[in-house]
């Protein structure tokens, strides 16, 4: 059996989680099932909406040996501290792949890496996964499209309302966005987005600007212009990742960024459309 553990919560987004149906659809394409496992309810939910139908609930990356057997292979794309657990894994899974965001995170196991970049080293494996829909381009209409991310539990965005006075932005809600925080949310914006209409917004918009990697990925494989708002916690490779594909970058609410940005020209470099090669990569890995 192959499992694909995807942390996610309504404090964290769910990146990970578009990061991991993205890439079980495309090792589908090529013969591999792939079983989610998932620590939050709503994000199988979420899943289900984008084509990957079925998942298991476990509570933490220490639960994955719960249902996952000796000689399975795993995929862990967690935060998560594994206090130890990933040492007992490592001789447990075969092949056992880890996905980060940090070019600086080294096998401590054997066990295979997902990078945002590989270039150092054959062993690697990329980790910027962008689903297949978003190379079909569409045609664009003319809107600035805001997407915080999935979650905002701390109400960041309403507490930066200087941002966005005078933009005309667009709003596309989070899928753990409150209710009352939407009704707050409506008042700061010229349109509210439902969280459901992601795929559609982000391959339609002429400009994407957002907090969410995978957001900025998927937007700038959709060729959207796209600003991306970085966080402290960013690594440096997958930045120059992203001014690679031509990703505006901004220091989180800079707003005089954001106006430069807006209109700097637009940038037509094109993502490369990998997700194939990764998944024959990955399926060569497995039957190895």
């Amino acid at each position: 059996m192959i499992y694909y553990y995807a942390y996610s919560g309504h404090k964290y987004g769910l990146d990970r989680v578009k990061r991991a149906v993205a890439l079980i659809k495309a090792l589908r394409t090529q013969g591999v099932e792939v079983n989610l496992l998932l620590n939050d309810f709503r994000a199988g939910l979420v899943a289900r909406e984008l084509g990957v139908m079925d998942s298991v609930t476990v509570e933490t990356i220490w639960d994955i040996d719960a249902v996952a057997k000796r000689g399975d292979v795993v995929f862990i794309d967690s935060p998560e501290d594994d206090k130890g657990k990933l040492e007992h894994y490592s001789d447990e899974y075969n092949p056992l792949f880890y996905v980060v965001d940090s070019c600086d995170r080294k096998a401590s196991y054997n066990e295979v890496m997902m990078k945002p970049d590989c270039s150092d080293t054959t062993e690697c494996i990329s980790s910027i996964i962008i689903e297949s829909e978003y190379f079909d381009i569409v045609p664009k209409e003319e809107r600035i499209l805001f997407f915080f991310g999935d979650a905002d539990y701390d109400k960041v965005v309403l507490s930066n309302t200087d941002f966005f006075e005078g933009m005309g932005m667009e709003l596309l809600l989070g899928h753990y966005f409150f209710v009352k925080y939407e009704d707050d949310l409506a008042r700061l914006f010229d349109v509210l987005h439902e969280p459901e209409e992601y795929s559609e917004l982000i391959c339609s918009s002429s400009t994407v600007v957002t907090f969410s990697t995978q957001c900025a990925l998927d937007a700038r494989a959709a060729e959207a212009n796209v600003i991306y708002m970085k966080k402290s916690e960013d690594s440096a490779c997958l930045l120059q990742e992203f001014e690679t594909f031509g990703i505006k970058i901004i220091d989180g609410f800079d707003k005089e960024q954001l106006i430069e940005a807006l209109d700097s020209s637009f940038n037509e470099r094109k993502v490369p459309n990998s997700i194939i090669s990764i998944s024959k990569t990955i399926k060569n890995r497995i039957t190895l």
